[in-house]
C-alpha cells in the first residue's frame, strides 16, 4: 500500500572498510555522550507524518543522506518512547549514508523514568504496533530516494518490535539489540533477510536461555542469524543508563555498521 507523507517540520580496500566502521563507532559514541549534541542532532531531523490503513495517524523523524538513492533503516525506540536519543542515532546512520525512519509506537509520549516506561510499553497494541511498523515499512520501500532495500533495528522493547517487523514485512535484515527474540521456529521461517542479534550475558530479561532457544530456532528455520553476547547487561548500549558499557556498545555498534552495510548496500 502507497503512504503520502507529509512534512511537519582487496586487502586494502578491507582494511580501509575497517576504519569507516571504527569511526562510525567513535562519531556515534562522541555524539551519545554529549547531550547538547544529541539536541542538535535530533533537532535536524524531520517530522513525517502518514495514515495507516485504518486511519490511525502516525509519526516519525526522517533523516535523509547526502547521497541518493539509498538503503533505508527503520528505527524502533526502547521503552523510554522516541526521545532525541533514537533520533540522533538516526542522524548517524543519515552520515553513514542511509535513509534513516526514527518509528514512534507511543504516539508522541516520552518517558523519563523506568515506572512510566513500563507503563507506556505496557499500553502498547500489539496489532496496532504491527500495522504501524508496516506502514512505515512499506513507506521506506517506495521512498523516492530509496533503492527498495530496508532493515530493521531497535533496542530493547524495539528490539522484539523490529524482530516483530521483520517478520510481518520481507526486511532486508534486521538488527536486534536485546529484544525478546522467544519465536519458534515456524514463526522465524517468514524472515527474508538475516538477523543481528547483539546480547548480555548477564541480562535478567532476555537471558541466555532465552538466545539459545532463539539460536536453536532460528538453525532450525534454516535462517541466517549472528549473534554476539557481551559480559555486560540489559541496555549495555544505552549512554545514559546505569548499565552502560562503553567498550560493548562500541563493539556492538561497529558489527551494527558492517551488518548494515552488507544487506543494504
Amino acid at each position: 500500500m502507497k503512504h503520502t507523507a507529509r512534512t511537519v517540520s582487496s586487502p586494502a580496500s578491507a582494511n580501509r572498510r575497517d576504519v569507516v566502521v571504527g569511526l562510525a563507532g567513535l562519531s556515534l559514541a562522541a555524539l551519545l555522550a554529549d547531550p547538547a549534541r544529541v539536541a542538535k542532532a535530533a533537532a535536524g531531523l524531520q517530522s513525517v507524518v502518514i495514515n495507516t490503513p485504518t486511519g490511525r495517524s502516525i509519526s516519525a523523524a526522517l533523516a535523509l543522506p547526502a547521497k541518493k538513492p539509498a538503503g533505508a533503516v527503520m528505527l524502533v525506540h526502547e521503552w523510554w518512547g522516541l526521545n532525541d536519543q533514537i533520533k540522533s542515532v538516526a542522524a548517524e546512520l543519515a552520515s553513514q549514508g542511509w535513509i534513516a525512519l526514527a518509528i514512534d509506537l507511543y504516539g508522541g509520549k516520552v518517558a523519563d523514568n523506568p515506572a512510566d516506561a513500563e507503563t507506556l510499553m505496557k499500553a502498547v497494541s500489539p496489532e496496532e504496533a504491527r500495522e504501524t511498523m508496516s506502514a512505515w515499512f512499506d513507506w521506506l520501500q517506495a521512498h523516492p530516494d530509496g533503492t527498495g532495500k530496508v532493515a530493521t533495528l531497535g533496542w530493547c522493547f524495539g528490539g522484539g518490535m523490529a524482530l516483530q517487523a521483520a517478520l510481518d514485512r520481507p526486511a532486508n535484515g534486521a538488527v536486534v539489540y536485546y529484544g525478546n527474540v522467544a519465536r519458534s521456529a515456524e514463526e522465524l521461517r517468514a524472515l527474508k533477510g538475516p538477523v543481528l542479534g547483539q546480547f548480555a550475558n548477564q541480562d535478567q530479561w532476555i537471558n541466555p536461555p532465552m538466545v539459545d532457544g532463539f539460536e536453536a530456532a532460528m538453525k532450525q528455520a534454516g535462517k541466517v542469524l549472528e549473534v554476539h553476547r557481551y559480559d555486560a547487561n540489559h541496555a549495555f548500549a544505552n549512554p545514559t543508563g546505569q548499565n552502560y558499557d562503553a567498550a560493548d556498545a562500541r563493539k556492538a555498534w561497529d558489527q551494527t555498521v558492517a551488518f548494515l552495510k552488507t544487506v543494504l548496500g
